[in-house]
């Protein structure tokens, strides 16, 4: 995982800032009914598992439920604090 750290100066807190792979997968879920994330980018390819478990550590999205048919597929959706972060980023 790439995530940038930034290091505050005032507090000794850590943010992590999201990778434009991270940023470009949320964005996909900030127009759809319930925040709903692909599980498919734009040109048919399936998005990185990395990117999806990255964003779900973070916490800028959640597990929506499980595929039975596709058990390895991640169906997410945007949490509260993702919507911050889009929000952030006007």
């Amino acid at each position: 995982m790439n995530e940038q750290v930034k290091e505050s100066k005032t507090a000794n807190t850590k943010t992590v800032l999201p990778t434009s792979a991270q940023i470009r997968y949320l964005m996909c879920g900030k127009d759809q009914p319930g925040g709903k994330l692909p599980l498919f980018d734009k040109d048919g390819q399936r998005i990185n598992p990395k990117t999806i478990r990255a964003c779900l550590k973070n916490g800028w999205c959640e597990a929506w439920y499980r595929n039975p048919i596709k058990p390895d597929w991640l169906v997410c959706k945007l949490t509260q604090q993702g919507v911050r972060l889009l929000n952030k980023r006007k």
